[in-house]
């Protein structure tokens, strides 16, 4: 469980972050939209019991991450393009799901080590409250790259679709800033 319950959440106050925080969190809120949906789309077409239990345990995961967003991050400031994260996270994990389980999980290894990379390099931005916060989700994301990765078997022989999914994640992100 986020070391913050909705009460704690609440009391932060994201009012007076500057512009380039808030596109921080903008861009964490679809971030975590899309990583829900990537879940989504495994659980909706993989059979395989072990890459459903490891999906599912990594769904409730994100979906805290996103209800404490959605109730930190005011309406006018989320992303314009939520129907996008959502589609396009369904279709990477459907698509991931169809490539069978090191498939899979090279695909949220590849995701994981660059959602773990975006949050260290904006924690600088927030003040210590919500930099905590944000801390405990990067924690989370580590764990779940760390699973997939062990999961994954070393020497995966899937590096061009690594590369791939984590140039994908970083065109969203800046997307994400800015709409």
């Amino acid at each position: 469980m986020s070391a913050f319950e909705s009460s704690e959440t609440q009391a932060l106050d994201v009012s007076g972050l500057s512009t380039d925080a808030i596109a921080e969190l903008r861009s964490d809120h679809a971030g975590e939209t899309g990583a829900v949906y990537i879940y989504l789309g495994l659980l909706a077409i993989s059979k395989d019991p072990i890459l459903r239990q490891f999906a599912n345990a990594h769904l409730a995961t994100e979906q805290r991450h996103l209800m404490t967003l959605n109730g930190l991050l005011p309406k006018h400031a989320q992303s314009k393009c939520l129907a996008l994260w959502r589609l396009a996270g369904w279709s990477l994990g459907a698509i991931a799901a169809l490539g069978g389980r090191p498939f899979a999980y090279t695909t949220i290894q590849a995701v994981e080590t660059f959602v773990v990379e975006h949050y260290q390099q904006q924690l600088h931005l927030f003040p210590t409250p919500l930099r905590t916060l944000l801390e405990s989700f990067c924690a989370d994301e580590a764990h779940h790259r760390d699973e997939a990765r062990l999961a994954a078997h070393p020497g995966s022989k899937y590096r061009l679709w690594h590369w791939l999914v984590a140039s994908g994640s970083a065109a969203a992100v800046g997307l994400a800033r800015r709409l």
